[in-house]
């Protein structure tokens, strides 16, 4: 018998995606395009475009400020990261096992992350200040320091700051995916724990912990892209400082396109960003799911 197709189905799911497809091509496909394009070019933005091969992305790797940006950004994401996991997993394995008031702790964890990053960034200023902010007053009354801590003024010490204030913004969003995960474990697995005498750390470390196994690659992974795209907490906590030493490849990308309007510059920055965590993407994804197995 010859199979008759459903139009009608295919022309309501090509009507369905339409829309989305549209929006893509025109507001993410095309312009990455065009800054691709751009990126081979000396643009000034209002003066003429001058075609220069790949002197752009020469220039780039010869460039001393994208290099220590750079590093900047590989030392802010390898230390963020394994703090912001470990920290959600943590806060979700507590609030997991609350068995009253639950919603409120959920809602409280996961409340910074609805906040925007001018939001984040004017409530750490206000509670980092040397003389008046809440941190250095804490300190000081439970005895830990004697003088005031001035955040700002040493790069370290501005580094922990921005680390500070991007767990307390993103652990919310690692929190919910790891309680979710907990909450799909069977509770089938941790009764035949017990019957088998296992303790709880044992309990966590071989049915917890390899039952998060897929979610922890995916937070792993989103965790990483996310910390190599960090821009708004330098540039609204540090302001790039002290003295350059918090400027990361995103402030690279802001400055040569919006503040010198070196806009093939800024387009090859974004590419070479572009291919750095697309392959640290997918090497992390093998080398977890390798892992995994």
């Amino acid at each position: 018998m010859r199979r008759t197709v459903d139009t009608r189905g295919w022309a309501a799911g090509i009507l369905m995606v339409l829309p989305y497809t549209i929006c893509f091509v025109l507001f993410s496909l095309i312009p990455i395009l065009y800054g691709f394009r751009v990126s081979f070019y000396d643009w000034a933005l209002l003066g003429d475009k001058v075609f220069v091969g790949l002197g752009n992305y020469v220039q780039l790797f010869s460039d001393e400020e994208f290099r220590s940006n750079l590093l900047n950004t590989i030392v802010f994401t390898v230390i963020s990261v394994p703090v912001i996991v470990v920290l959600g997993l943590l806060l979700a394995v507590l609030v997991n096992s609350i068995r009253k008031g639950q919603a409120v702790f959920r809602a409280s964890v996961f409340l910074p992350y609805i906040l925007s990053i001018s939001v984040i960034s004017s409530i750490w200023v206000i509670f980092l200040q040397p003389y008046s902010g809440l941190l250095n007053n804490l300190l000081k009354g439970i005895g830990i320091i004697s003088k005031d801590i001035f955040w700002f003024a040493n790069p370290q010490l501005a580094w922990l700051a921005i680390i500070m204030a991007t767990a307390w913004w993103t652990v919310g969003f690692v929190f919910i995916l790891y309680l979710a995960g907990l909450q799909d474990i069977p509770a089938a697995y941790y009764e035949a724990g017990q019957i088998e005498g296992a303790s709880r750390w044992q309990s966590f470390w071989h049915i917890t912990l390899p039952s998060l196994s897929k979610v922890t690659v995916l937070v792993i992974v989103l965790q990483t892209i996310a910390s190599f795209k960090i821009f708004g907490q330098s540039k609204l906590i540090t302001g790039g400082g002290p003295a350059g030493a918090t400027k990361t490849v995103v402030f690279s990308i802001y400055e040569n396109g919006f503040s010198t309007f070196q806009m093939g510059y800024a387009s090859a920055i974004s590419f070479v960003l572009m291919a750095v965590i697309l392959v640290v993407s997918i090497l992390q994804n093998v080398v977890l799911r390798r892992l995994d197995r």
